[in-house]
Order: structure tokens, then C-alpha cells, then sequence
């Protein structure tokens, strides 16, 4: 399958992510034209045109939201969120890993362009090797002189630190990211106020993903109109999608939005493993609903995934095969959410850590049928009425594997086997 790169596009080009390769490679041109030809809003208006989505997982139009900071003298911050921790979600590893230096650009455009004269990159505290590459890259940026005071004689000046969190998922919710950048414990904050008007310091903030800053030097370079003449109305552009699971070919893909899911899978991805059939997909990160067989037509969009009732989320495409157990699955990323439960409300602390235990518990063959009944309530209790979305997306898979594999719940408690011959350690690690 022939790919078109822009993000990825110099993933094979030896040495990219050191600067004088970088810019061999017309890196930092798009900043250049940036700082030259246009001025603040010029930027804000463009991105705006263009239609960029926002690519950490809410998909919300990256012009809005620089459009909210409130015109009142305060000082601004930009925070890029490079907590990428959700499970089958590895795309901004890949970019701050291999092209350091297409992050930076595009922070110092959107800092031009949104009145920002500080930012910060959160990276994920795992991130060891990631965070390391972040640094050199903004340390040679700064000899370069394209960060700093002054940048480039356009009389512009930022500054940009990197933040080594300490490994919660918590943290990749946006208030929570601002506790801790500020020092605090990593819990999610009470919104409104939301970060555009009160964020890092109690400052105005833009928090954007890391693939999303990484769009801004191409879409400089060619134009809203370019950007828009590929995907749709509603989600123009390109997307990277990180598949994984029961593929030949795992890695991340970029494509065209409303590409199919099973041109995703069967073309870019090579099929799933051994020849076997797809059973369920998750298309957007482990906090996302499935996906079943007869689905796999569906544009890769916005607006069809959530039409088909699930979301695009974080690109996360996770594909399962038909000999695996859709309960054993649905416990095990359950166990993910009820360890990453920051604790701080009820629904969630213990609603995660009960319905845990009830599908452990059906996977260890004592399960009775009152315990689907158990996990529908605890399901109710839980959906809508928690601090921040951790505890919504930890029932995206177990909501619903239960409404489209009834069968293998229900042989659960009253064969007390598994239909698929597994158990919870045997399809985690198969």
C-alpha cells in the first residue's frame, strides 16, 4: 500500500532527528515563512481554515481552542501533552523519538501564533529515551537560534523546558498534566475554568497533543486549502494511526481521514495473523467501545466512528482476532483502569476496582448470572457521574463486548468455561 507522509515523512531518512539533517530536510522553513509572512492571528485564522482536529482524543478544532485565551495582558503558556499512555496508542512516541525537531517547530509556530512566550512539553514518564531526544533537540535549537530571544530578528522570543512526568495515565488528562507540571499530585481539576482561561499558574493555556503541534510546519508550508483537500468536511487532513494486536504489520500508519478501517487493516496493517478472521477492533485507544466484523467499511472519521458507535479517540486501532476471548479482554483493560484510577471520586476509585473483581472472577469460572446484571449497574454507576473521563473509558470495552458477545459472558457463569478455550493469562499473552 502506497502511504502519503507529512508527518512521518522523513521517518527513513538517517539522522533526522539531529538539527543539521533536520534542516537539510527544509526543516525549520515553515518557521521562517511563519515568522516573515504572517502575522499572530494571520496563524490562528489559518488553522482555523484548515479544519485541524485536536489528535490527543477529543478531536476538538485546534483554531477554537488558541481562539478561547482571553485578550486581558495576562501571560500565556503553551503545554504540549506528550503523556501518550493509553493503551495501543504509540504515535507521538514514534515522533519525539525519530523527529524531535518537527515538534519544536511547530511549538515555536503555535507560541508565535497564540501570543505564547513559555512553553512546555510534558513527556510521559516512561519516556526515558524520548525525553533525552526532546532535549537535545531544544539545546541545538537554541544554538541555532530559533529559540531564545529574538528568534530569527522578528523581534519574538520563547523559551521551551521539557517535563519528565512520573508515569500516571491520570496525567494525560489535561488538568491533571497542569497539577502536576505545577508540582501537585496529578489529580484532574474542577472545569470551569477551563485551561484557555485558567491553566498553568492560573495562567491562559493551550494544552495540544503532540501529533496535532506536529501538523503546523506542513500546513505553513502548503496552506489551509491543501490541508483540506484531503479526508472531509467535518475531519479534514491526515491522521496517524497506531495499529496493533492480531496484524502482520503493527506500527503506525498515516492516512487520509475516512480512509476504511478495513483498508487500514487488511492493506496498510497486512491482514490479520495466521490467516484468521477479525472478531472486534478498537479503534481509538483501549477507552473506546469496539467494533465488530461487519464494521469494517467505516470511514476512519470523526463523525462515521462515532456514528457507528464508537470514536476515533487517540488513533489507537487495537485488532483482535476470532479465537480470542472478548471477556478475558474486557478484564484485563479494566485492571489497566482500575490500577491508573487516580482515586480521588467514588464511581470511579471503586467502581473500577469491583466490576475488576467480578470479571476476574468469571474468568476464574466461579462467576454466577448475577454477576452480568452486577456489571451493568456498576456500569450505570459509574457512566457520567465521575470527576474526569478515566472512569467513562474504562467501560468503552466491557460495555460494549457485553452487548455485541453476549454468548461468551453468558458461557462464562453458566458453563463456567470459556468458549474460546482461554483464560485471562493465556490471551494476554498469546
Amino acid at each position: 500500500m502506497t502511504q502519503t507522509f507529512y508527518l512521518l515523512r522523513n521517518k527513513a531518512v538517517p539522522d533526522i532527528d539531529r538539527i543539521e539533517v533536520y534542516e537539510a530536510n527544509q526543516g525549520y522553513q515553515a518557521l521562517r515563512k511563519a515568522l516573515k509572512e504572517y502575522e499572530p492571528k494571520a496563524l490562528v485564522e489559518m488553522v482555523k481554515a484548515s479544519g485541524l482536529r485536536g489528535r490527543g482524543g477529543a478531536g476538538f478544532p485546534t483554531g477554537m481552542k488558541w481562539s478561547f485565551l482571553p485578550d486581558d495582558g495576562r501571560p500565556r503558556y503553551l503545554v504540549v501533552n506528550s503523556d501518550e499512555a493509553e493503551p495501543g496508542t504509540f504515535k507521538d512516541r514514534e515522533l519525539i523519538e525519530k523527529n524531535p525537531h518537527l515538534l519544536i517547530e511547530g511549538m515555536i509556530i503555535s507560541s508565535y501564533a497564540t501570543g505564547a512566550r513559555e512553553a512546555y512539553i510534558y513527556c510521559r514518564g516512561e519516556f526515558l529515551f524520548g525525553s533525552e531526544q526532546l532535549k537535545r533537540a531544544v539545546a541545538e535549537a537554541y544554538q541555532r537560534g530559533y529559540l531564545g530571544e529574538n528568534i530569527l530578528d522578528s523581534g519574538f522570543s520563547l523559551d521551551i523546558k521539557v517535563y519528565r512526568g512520573a508515569g500516571a495515565y491520570i496525567c494525560g488528562e489535561e488538568s491533571a498534566l497542569l497539577e502536576s507540571l505545577e508540582g501537585k499530585r496529578g489529580n484532574p481539576r474542577l472545569k470551569p475554568p477551563f485551561p484557555a482561561v485558567a491553566g498553568l499558574y492560573g495562567m491562559p493555556t493551550v494544552v495540544n497533543n503532540v501529533e496535532t503541534i506536529c501538523n503546523l510546519p506542513p500546513l505553513v508550508e502548503n496552506g489551509p486549502e491543501w490541508y483540506r483537500s484531503m479526508g472531509t468536511e467535518k475531519s479534514p487532513g491526515l491522521k496517524i494511526m497506531s495499529v496493533s494486536g492480531h496484524v502482520n504489520r503493527p506500527g503506525n500508519y498515516e492516512i487520509p481521514l475516512a480512509t476504511p478501517l478495513r483498508t487500514l487493516i487488511e492493506e496498510y496493517a497486512g491482514g490479520v495473523k495466521g490467516g484468521r478472521q477479525v472478531k472486534a477492533v478498537i479503534p481509538g485507544g483501549s477507552s473506546v467501545p469496539v467494533m465488530t466484523r461487519d464494521q469494517l467499511d467505516t470511514p476512519l472519521d470523526y463523525e462515521s466512528i462515532l456514528a457507528a458507535g464508537s470514536m476515533l479517540g487517540s488513533g489507537g486501532c487495537i485488532v483482535i482476532d476470532d479465537q480470542t476471548c472478548m471477556v478475558a479482554v474486557s478484564a484485563r483493560l479494566l485492571k489497566f483502569y482500575r490500577e491508573e484510577s487516580c482515586g480521588k471520586c467514588t464511581p470511579c476509585r471503586e467502581g473500577t476496582f469491583w466490576m475488576t473483581d467480578v470479571l476476574e472472577r468469571m474468568e476464574a469460572g466461579e462467576g454466577t448470572q448475577r454477576d452480568l446484571d452486577l456489571i451493568r449497574d456498576m456500569a450505570d454507576n459509574i457512566a457520567g457521574k465521575c470527576f474526569c473521563p478515566l472512569g467513562d473509558a474504562a467501560l468503552g470495552v466491557v460495555v460494549s463486548a457485553m452487548k455485541y458477545f453476549p454468548d461468551e459472558f453468558e458461557a462464562h457463569v453458566t458453563e463456567h468455561t470459556c468458549p474460546m478455550g482461554a483464560r485471562l493469562y493465556d490471551t494476554v499473552n498469546h
